[in-house]
């Protein structure tokens, strides 16, 4: 058993315990309370429920508004109405409920339910005679179910919190597009709604947590959860497959281990290859992270920093790169419409930008590089626009050479250092099942995925390899995997970088755009033309 399994199970029996000496009061028998299950039957009995309605708590995750619900309707069974005693009931049920069947003046109200019916069925007939003094008897007969304005307002204030924390938990999650890697399908600014039953709900892991925060607090910063208080990983089955070329939204593999500035967040192969050109950590950030200013932080699973990409290659295939043409076993395949690489663009003098907004270029998608030419990110349709609109321009694809393959995943320089991210590969995609003989180069590429991500103690000694303290001349991979590029090529950290994305780390399908705002700011004007565009759709 986990600790954590250990903290529920401990919990439960105190609560058994302090039921014990509440039940005789309410006219029940106290050794019901120490009956494992039956204690939580008697339990909604005795608020005005019928029994059955305790089986509810077997429903992972719904479980925990049945259990806050019996908790505040048994506190209010005992004539309990403070709503401070209402928070304590649900946080630390076991203590409370001891505690209160410790008090001499304790009395059993009667199932405050069936009283609360009574109530409102009074109210309703007092209300239809119009006779306010009718109303006003009512009111006065009952008095414990009056609540002032504030109260209203906090009950459905933390109502409202929990619903939302529980939708965003299990159905469907807002996201919004920070970077252009998606650039031309998906921009900077747009407000998407996720599903996470499409390709199978991942149930929650981490539990001790603040409620509609990912992974930092908001305006104060620092991680929102507590490591360590977690769940086993669970999925449930899928409503439909990860398609090619659908677009995903998945914890990124690689943020398992960070370091965070406010600009943004590094990873450790960004610091190792940190003087490559479109890799580059800042000087006074790298110096930080050397000198431990910065700390690594470690994260769950659920936890990591979401990212969203396209499905290139898909689980068993094998997949490289062709002077920018992706081959899945051994054919080219077709780019998405509106892919974008970058180019070295010559202008005979300073260009009019005035129409780049409208032709989809925005200020993230052009800039100078260290020798001071301009550098753009384009896609075919603003290739055609440029060139007709500006005599003599030049535009030329940009040498993607610079650093060698030790930069691109999987960061070995014996047998992947002449790759680019034009040409890349091949590499073969992991599927469930899937058996691969370990050799040099099978090590290099697949170590991370059987250690970290199959959570196995693998390593390499010699000229062998020993997988949970056996040696071992191949593995089988217990989970699919995943290719995932991003629509802009050149200005995408994605699979090329990082590797392959696990099935455990997929979470959910992109909907539809809820809201978009131009470049990211609300400043520059709403995208109307985008607001309900379906996330699945390509070009224009």
């Amino acid at each position: 058993m986990t600790w954590l399994s250990w903290v529920l199970l401990i919990g439960y029996v105190l609560l058994s315990a302090a039921l014990y000496r509440i039940f005789p009061k309410a006219g029940r028998e106290a050794k019901h309370a120490l009956m494992p299950g039956y204690n939580m039957w008697v339990t909604a009995e005795i608020v005005g429920r019928k029994g059955w309605h305790s089986l509810l708590l077997l429903i992972p995750f719904f479980n925990v508004f049945i259990f806050a619900g019996l908790m505040v309707d048994l506190c209010r069974s005992f004539n309990r109405f403070n709503f401070f005693e209402h928070v304590l009931s649900v946080v630390v049920s076991w203590g409370y409920f001891g505690w209160l069947g410790g008090q001499d003046d304790l009395k059993y109200r009667g199932p405050i339910l069936t009283e609360e019916r009574e109530y409102r069925q009074a109210l309703a007939v007092a209300q239809k005679t119009g006779d306010k003094r009718e109303v006003n008897k009512v009111i006065m007969k009952y008095p414990a179910f009056q609540k002032s304005v504030s109260r209203d307002w906090a009950e459905a204030a933390i109502f409202a919190i929990f619903a939302a924390a529980f939708i965003r938990l299990l159905l469907i999650e807002s996201y919004i597009i920070p970077t252009p890697s998606m650039e031309g399908n998906l921009n900077v600014g747009d407000f998407l709604f996720v599903s996470k039953i499409h390709y199978g709900l991942r149930l929650p892991e981490t539990i001790l947590m603040v409620p509609l925060a990912h992974n930092r607090m908001p305006v104060v910063g620092g991680e929102s959860y507590i490591d360590g208080a977690s769940l086993p990983y669970r999925r449930l089955p899928a409503l439909e497959a990860i398609d090619r070329f659908d677009p995903v939204v998945f914890n990124v593999p690689a943020g398992d281990s960070v370091y965070l500035t406010p600009q943004r967040t590094y990873y450790p192969h960004d610091v190792k290859f940190h003087s490559f050109d479109y890799m580059t950590v800042p000087d006074q950030v790298y110096r930080g992270i050397t000198t431990g200013q910065i700390p690594l932080i470690t994260r769950p699973l659920d936890k990591r920093d979401h990212y969203v990409k396209r499905a290139i290659g898909l689980p068993g295939e094998r997949l490289e790169i062709k002077n920018r043409v992706v081959h899945i076993n051994g054919e080219p395949i077709d780019d998405p419409e509106n892919v974008q690489f970058s180019y070295v663009v010559g202008f005979t003098g300073e260009p009019n930008t005035a129409r780049w907004s409208d032709w989809g270029i925005s200020p993230e998608d052009y800039g100078k590089d260290r020798e001071g030419n301009t550098i753009m990110f384009l896609n075919q349709g603003q290739i055609d626009k440029l060139e007709a609109n500006y005599e003599g321009i030049t535009i030329t694809p940009r040498d993607q050479s610079d650093g060698g393959g030790v930069r691109l995943y999987p960061h070995d320089k014996r047998y992947f250092d002449n790759m680019t991210v034009d040409d890349y590969g091949p590499v073969l995609i992991p599927e469930k099942g899937m058996t691969v003989k370990l050799d040099d180069r099978t090590f290099a590429l697949y170590w991370r995925a059987i250690r970290v991500y199959e959570d196995n103690d693998f390593e390499r000694r010699g000229n062998a390899f020993y997988l949970n303290g056996e040696e071992v001349t191949e593995y089988t991979f217990q989970q699919d995997y995943y290719w995932m590029m991003g629509d802009n090529r050149h200005n995408s950290e994605d699979s090329r970088i990082w590797g392959f994305v696990p099935e455990n780390h997929i979470l959910g399908k992109p909907l539809f755009i809820w809201f978009s705002v131009k470049e990211g700011s609300l400043f520059n004007g709403v995208n109307w033309n985008r607001i309900f565009r379906s996330a699945m759709r390509q070009g224009e």
